[in-house]
């Protein structure tokens, strides 16, 4: 029976790794017929401690910044031996790999058309290394590189908005989702897998190192960044939005909290002010808020 699982418990990862929950939840979908092409980054460093590996797939571990490209070259090979249509293959990697160091990367085997399922595992920052900020990380996030303190209240700059820069190249199928919603999560991979062409799935996973939550408040806070409009669930099909998960919005507070890495804001109305505009515009932009 453990021959049979795809991605094997025993690696490890911190206790409510949001990650380690998303990736299973990624590879079970896909199916043992599936080539995993990974980025360095946590994903990489715990489920792969040599000479074990969490892995039921063939899996390759590429730089920081190239699984698109690997992945890319897995896919010609593939073609080339006639079997591609009987093989996915999947690209991951996590936010800083994939919206910074990889993004090149990525826009290439966009713009080449390569049927492969570009995964990003977004938990908000180069938690790996150190908890550093990335393109992804929220506005106003305390992190290593980018403490409060008197001068700054976090991070300075938003979310990058990867989704959306996805949709610019004109690939078929661009989505977001989260460790929090496991069976919309899984619904869109098989989704993507199906269709032909380069596909980019970004799936919030919180982190409760980074986050300073506790372990086993993962899937609450994740579902709780969706309830409240800061990551909304979105799904495109060749530029045109499909569909979205509709909310009644709590309050950004309420999230904000639950989280060691926005204490610094809870005395601070302006502040958090900001944060409900960014959940306020993305209600508005996605028409996420259920009818009464």
């Amino acid at each position: 029976m453990e021959n049979n699982i795809l991605f094997k418990p025993g690696h490890t990862a911190c206790a409510g790794c949001g990650q380690a929950i998303a990736a299973r939840l990624v590879i079970e979908a896909s199916g043992a017929n599936t080539i995993v092409v990974n980025n360095t980054g946590c994903l990489e460093v715990f489920s792969t401690k040599y000479p074990e590996t969490a892995w039921g797939v063939p899996w390759i571990h590429s730089l920081f910044e190239n699984s698109a490209a690997v992945a890319s070259g897995v896919e010609a090979a593939l073609k080339y031996l006639g079997t591609k249509d009987l093989t996915n293959v999947i690209a991951q990697g996590g936010d800083g790999s994939t919206a910074d160091i990889g993004l090149q990367a990525l826009s290439g085997m966009f713009e080449r058309g390569h049927d492969i399922l570009y995964v990003c595992y977004d938990n908000e920052a180069y938690m790996n290394t150190g908890v550093q900020r990335s393109g992804l990380t929220p506005f106003d996030t305390n992190t290593t590189t980018s403490p409060s303190g008197k001068q700054s209240s976090g991070n300075l700059r938003p979310k990058k908005p990867m989704p959306e820069i996805a949709v610019a190249h004109g690939i078929p199928y661009v989505a977001t989702a989260s460790a929090g919603f496991p069976q919309d999560l899984q619904r869109k991979v098989k989704k993507a897998i199906s269709i032909k062409g380069p596909k980019y799935i970004q799936v919030h996973v919180p982190c409760p190192l980074g986050w300073r939550h506790e372990t086993n408040q993962t899937t609450p806070i994740a579902k709780l960044a969706v309830d409240c409009g800061l990551y909304p669930l979105i799904e495109y099909e060749s530029g045109v939005l499909i569909n979205r998960k509709q909310i009644t919005p709590k309050p950004v507070e309420e999230y904000l909290k639950s989280q060691g890495r926005f204490k610094h804001l809870l005395n601070n109305p302006e502040e958090i002010k900001k944060i409900q505009d960014i959940a306020d515009n993305n209600i508005k932009k996605y028409n996420l808020k259920a009818e009464a």
